[in-house]
């Protein structure tokens, strides 16, 4: 399935001030020094909006919705290039009402080692806040405010599983540093494996993404992606952008942005609230990652020449061997290295699933007991 978007897309980078790039105009009416005009306003409107209509979904998710300016231990707000995307602005929303707040990784990692991190709410109120945990991985973070205010309004959670491709979102956050800005489209795809980073580092981050159209640029990383109802659906991460290169540093929207689901970045921020530490499922074999396609191929050896299927692996008791070519994975089709962590990363520990492979031009099939890792590598 050539249409599936496996290779390394640019991740939405948080980005820093706005600068002259947008202005607002005002002019003054002067009548030849004659005098002033005076209009009369009209009568005072009634502005309440329906339920379920995106004025009334979007005013009652925006007091939970928080711009993150993340500031470097150096001293300084970091730029927008460099590994993973630091610095700058980002946006995160309330998870609870003892003040945890959830973003991605990528937000908060430059302020994450000696750094500081600040919290505006949509009234102007700007909270310290502190990192709870964060999973490079996932590209998930969970953020506590310092001196959390009482009356918070936690955002409601949906269900991604039951996300259809037509469905109605709203995307709120902080674009280009500017606050509070509500964006619409719909779902646009499901189970997008996306890898946000180049690729083939330690450093990436790997996701089976809800694709949407609505309008997400650098500075709606972490913030929330709506259903028409008002819950969190997921994450927004990541776009692709036609834009980059060219010495651009930031490229905008051209309608593919993606999504973390919500129901796996609820698991990973759960950890993180109880240990600090995330955990992620494997299989414990060394894979491919140059994603080519036909499949994950299992390498002829791991790093340093070891094993790349321990025979104690859960990989090595289904029967995997150096060779093998991973081509579905829990019913899903499996075209390259990082595909399959994408899969790999929406189910948990111990989960058994059915994989197949090929070996020696032959279809086989296995099923795998998920292992753990704790942390990141």
């Amino acid at each position: 399935s050539g249409g599936l978007v496996a290779a390394v897309l640019v991740a939405a980078l948080v980005a820093g001030g706005v600068g002259g790039g947008i202005g607002y105009w005002a002019a003054e009416r002067n009548d030849g020094g004659t005098g002033s005009t005076t209009v009369s306003a009209a009568a005072p409107q009634d502005l309440k909006r329906e339920p379920g209509t995106v004025a009334a979904v979007a005013g009652k998710a925006l007091p939970g919705v928080v711009t993150i300016e993340a500031k470097s231990g150096a001293g300084g707000i970091g730029g927008t290039g460099g590994e993973g995307g630091e610095g700058g602005t980002g946006t995160g929303f309330v998870y609870d009402r003892e003040g945890h707040i959830l973003t991605n990784n990528h937000v908060v990692e430059s302020a994450a080692e000696g750094g500081t991190l600040s919290a505006t709410f949509s009234d102007g109120k700007t909270y310290d806040a502190e990192v709870v945990g964060r999973a490079q991985g996932y590209d998930v973070a969970v953020l506590k405010l310092k001196d959390a205010p009482g009356g918070l309004a936690p955002l409601p959670l949906g269900n991604s599983d039951k996300v259809a491709v037509g469905d109605s979102t709203i995307a709120i956050g902080a674009p280009f540093g500017l606050s509070n800005t509500v964006t619409t489209g719909i779902i646009s795809a499901k189970n997008r494996p996306v890898a946000s980073g180049d690729g083939s580092s330690g450093k990436n981050s790997y996701m089976s993404a809800l694709q949407t159209d609505a309008s997400i640029n650098p500075g709606n990383s972490g913030g929330p992606l709506l259903d028409s109802g008002g819950a969190v659906i997921g994450i927004n991460s990541a776009i692709q952008s036609a834009g980059s290169g060219m010495g651009q540093s930031q490229a905008g929207s051209i309608g593919l942005g993606f999504a973390i689901p919500i129901n796996q970045a609820k698991t990973v921020a759960e950890q993180l609230i109880k240990t600090g530490t995330p955990v992620y499922p494997v299989i414990g074999a060394t894979v491919d990652m140059s994603g080519q396609s036909g499949g994950a191929k299992i390498a002829s050896e791991g790093a340093g020449g070891s094993e790349a299927v321990p025979p104690d692996s859960p990989a090595g008791r289904a029967g995997l061997k150096s060779g093998d070519v991973i081509t579905g994975f829990d019913g899903k089709e499996i075209d390259s290295g990082p595909t399959l962590i994408s899969e790999i990363w929406t189910h948990e520990p111990g989960d058994k699933v059915k994989l197949t492979y090929e070996r020696d031009g032959k279809e086989r099939t296995a099923e795998v007991t998920l292992g753990e890792r704790k942390g990141d590598s």
